[in-house]
């Protein structure tokens, strides 16, 4: 089988089997094992001197070695008696992309989220503690929708967007590369005592790997949005608020998601019991519905489609 129609075909199912199943519960996962890893290290080598360098080889290393591995088990994996003219590469491939598309268990997490505060602030809580880095105890139920619809902005890059650009670039060993890249991030990438030297690297590579996807994301969000409405302001509202967040690139999409629902993101919160004074995105600090929820997995699922169709014809022009 042609390496074009390989890559588009192991796109297309792997992005079937997580629109189909979602993050697979019950089986093992790459980003578990990248977890353990780097919690491995962090509790070995984050204390005592030289902390910075220390983390900059953690996560080099870490991102270099996941790379190899995958470019190496591809190329053992197409020496295999083939099975479609192509042998089992194609397999291979849809399944780390399986993995590595977190698309539709975000996207039940945050309908979950809506769910349970519905039910009891208490419960609300819980459940978008499970998706979320910020302290979620003193939360108001306002705060924890408006949590979930941050989160499902911003993982729409680093959990579709992102992998999905990284596969067209550099092929399935980037796509998993960039998950070890964003678990890092998520892990140690905080500017708290602990991780401020430890996690810097990590949390620098992933704002250099985030750059054009974050950016990307807003346009895929804003732009059926603005032709379908008429309203091309909303580029301009992306543009000034995209600005207004502690990260480089998450503010972009959340700004997209508060310019398309007219309402308001950010402002400050609590990590580790220490308070980040984050700015607002967007003004109107309106009451989110479950309606808006419903409008957000609307939004996030077009600039989904959009990205693979983006993606399968970036693979079939770069052939």
């Amino acid at each position: 089988m042609d390496s074009c129609i390989v890559a588009i075909v192991s796109l297309l199912v792997g992005w079937l089997l997580d629109l189909l199943f979602g993050d697979p519960a019950r089986l093992p996962h790459p980003v578990v094992w990248f977890g353990k890893t780097i919690a491995f290290f962090d509790h070995r080598l984050n204390k005592g001197n030289h902390r910075q360098l220390k983390g900059a080889l953690v996560a080099v290393g870490l991102i270099v070695f996941v790379y190899a591995a995958t470019y190496l088990i591809r190329h053992y994996i197409y020496l295999l008696p083939s099975i479609t003219g192509r042998g089992w590469e194609w397999v291979f491939d849809s399944i780390i992309i399986f993995y590595c598309l977190a698309g539709t268990t975000l996207i039940r997490e945050v309908r979950e989220v809506f769910r349970a505060v519905d039910r009891s602030l208490e419960e609300g809580r819980k459940q978008v503690a499970r998706i979320v880095g910020r302290d979620t105890s003193e939360l108001s139920a306002q705060e924890v929708r408006t949590a979930a619809l941050e989160t499902l902005a911003e993982n729409l890059s680093d959990g579709v967007i992102a992998p999905l650009f990284w596969f067209a670039i550099i092929g399935v060993p980037g796509m998993l590369a960039y998950k070890m890249v964003n678990t890092l991030d998520s892990m140690i990438g905080y500017k708290t005592e602990r991780y401020r030297d430890f996690g810097c690297w990590a949390a620098h590579i992933d704002d250099i790997a985030n750059y054009i996807p974050a950016r990307l994301t807003a346009l895929l969000m804003v732009l059926p949005h603005a032709i379908l409405n008429f309203k091309f302001s909303i580029f301009n509202f992306v543009r000034k608020n995209g600005r207004h967040h502690a990260s480089p690139n998450s503010g972009y999409p959340e700004a997209a998601l508060a310019g398309i629902l007219n309402c308001r993101f950010g402002g400050p919160h609590y990590y580790f019991g220490q308070l980040f004074p984050k700015p607002y995105i967007g003004e109107n600090e309106r009451p989110l519905t479950t309606e808006d929820m419903k409008k957000a997995v609307r939004i996030n699922r077009t600039a989904e489609v959009l990205m693979v169709v983006l993606t399968a014809l970036s693979l079939w022009l770069c052939h």
